[in-house]
This record gives C-alpha cells, structure tokens and sequence, in this order.
C-alpha cells in the first residue's frame, strides 16, 4: 500500500488538462474510484474535458464543500473509505480567490493530508496555478508535498517538510480588534455561552437561518476549551469583513495535529467536537502553542465570491 501527495503547478488550461485528465483516465482504467474536488471553474473544465468518462466521476466543487478546509480531509476520508483498493481524488484546496485570512489554514491543510493518509492506497493529485498564486504559496506547496509536476516532468520537492508548515501555522497570531466584545465561559455555564452567542450573532446581522449554528460551534468550542483548556476560558466575538467571528482562548495545547479532522466512530464517546465545528464554520483557524490556544471561527454574512 502507497500513499502518493504530488503537487501539479499548471499555468494555463491546457496544462491543467493535460495534468489531471491523463491521472483520472489511468484511475478508470485500473477500475480504480476517482473523486475530483476543484473550484467550479474547473470542474466544468474537467467535466467536458473528461466527456464520456464523466459519469463515472465524482464530482465536488470544493469553493463549497471545502471553503472551511477543515472539513476537506473527513470528506476525502469518507470518500476513500467507501471504496476498497486503490483510490484516485483530485483536490485543488488553494486558488486565486482564497482571502489571506484563508490561506494559512489552506496550507495546514496541505500539510496535514500526509500525516491523515500515510500508509493508505490513495492518490491525492492537487493542482496549484502558477499564474495566478503567489510565490510564498508555490513555495509552501513545495513544503507540503513530496513531488511536483511541472511543465519539466516529475521531480522530487527538495523542500519538502509538513512538519514545519503544521508548527508555523499553529503558531501565526490571531488578532483580537478592541471593539471584541468577551465573555468568560467555565464549566456548568454553556447555557449562558449559548445566549451570549446567540445575541451577539443577531447584533451583528447573522442570518437568521445559521443563529443555530453559531451558537452550537461556539457552545462546542467552549466546552472543549474547559474540558480541556484548564477549565476556564474566554469567548470573544465581532464582525469582519462581512464576517461574524469568535475565538476561544485558554491556557491549553493541542497536541493531536489531526483534531477535529479523524471521523469518530459511533461506539466511541466523544471527539466530536471539533468535526461539529469544522463542519459548521466557513472558517477555521488554530493557534496552539506550549502556552496556550486560541481558536477562531466564521461564520459569513453574506455573499461571497468562491469560485
């Protein structure tokens, strides 16, 4: 069993074509199950590209189901789980229109797909635009995949290092305005969390079809957080940039880099937390150090352009 992590740095769409549709031809001809999750724009390219191979595909547009890309690794997971053998998946996590807020949490992704399938038959194809994305974000892609394809061939990444990118990621400062407003959250008292959620959501114009759901991610957050942040903790909320968002601070540290992307199984108690709030959230971002962890969800309160 092998577990292969390439990296595509294509430019144009031909050599985007004629990356991904020869990966996805020789899966299909090895009966092999393939999953390509790529922004929309994409898909329809590969969709035509593919034409009658298509209906043998699963297709995800992942500017909707992984603009958290915290969720990408428990789908990519369920999706390999339902097939027995060899898998393929194309999954382009990182485009052109991933915000700054965004990308830190794209490259911990990346990072941490080698640690979610190591030792698994899984292919995990991800292309990156090299005419479009910047140069610090093909240099991480280097770190966290162990080959790239370019327009040269295959080459091993000299670079390659996940580990680095996980400890920088979980250690990029999340900013706190000075408009926050906090609250401070202990055992026995989620109910009034909940409240407080629920409130500062209407306040600053969360829709009222996603109140509930605001409200469960932080009452989760800061359950976590007192079980096992030092059984205290504060939660702060305000808006940004047409976004809701609340953190969670404690004096805690996550040493599991997978939290909160390992599907439970049923019979076991707890851990489901985390996967709750990723699966919740538009965004999820961690800062966890030896001194303490801070974690940070939004939720969106508009529109948004993810394609």
């Amino acid at each position: 069993m092998t577990f292969a992590h390439p990296a595509l740095f294509y430019s144009d769409e031909d050599s985007y074509i004629d990356g991904t549709v020869p990966f996805v031809v020789e899966g299909l001809a090895g009966a092999e199950p393939v999953a390509v999750a790529v922004p929309s724009r994409n898909l329809q390219l590969l969709r035509e590209a593919l034409s009658g191979f298509a209906h043998l595909v699963t297709f995800i547009d992942i500017a909707e189901t992984g603009r958290n890309p915290g969720r990408i690794i428990p789908d990519l997971r369920s999706f390999a789980d339902r097939h027995r053998g060899a898998v393929r998946i194309i999954s382009e996590p990182v485009w052109d229109l991933r915000t700054e807020v965004e990308y830190p949490a794209c490259a911990l992704h990346e990072a941490l797909v080698n640690y979610a399938f190591d030792g698994r038959d899984l292919s995990i194809l991800c292309p990156y635009d090299t005419s479009a994305l910047r140069h610090d974000v093909l240099a991480d892609a280097e770190k966290t995949h162990p080959v790239v394809i370019d327009a040269g061939g295959h080459r091993p990444s000299d670079h390659f290092h996940p580990a680095r990118v996980v400890v920088a990621a979980h250690s990029l400062p999340l900013q706190i305005p000075a408009d926050a407003v906090s609250t401070s959250a202990e055992a026995g008292a989620m109910a009034a969390v909940r409240a407080f959620a629920r409130e500062q959501a209407v306040q600053l114009g969360l829709a009222p079809e996603r109140l509930d759901d605001f409200a469960l991610a932080v009452t989760e957050l800061a359950t976590n957080s007192v079980r096992h942040g030092g059984g205290e903790s504060t939660v702060r909320m305000w808006a940004e940039s047409r976004s809701i968002v609340c953190q969670v601070n404690d004096n805690g540290h996550i040493t599991d880099v997978l939290a909160g992307r390992t599907p439970v199984h049923a019979n076991e108690p707890g851990g489901r937390g985390l996967l709750l709030v990723n699966r919740l959230a538009d965004l999820v971002r961690t800062q966890t150090t030896s001194s303490g962890t801070a974690i940070q969800v939004r939720f969106d309160l508009g529109d948004k352009k993810t394609t």
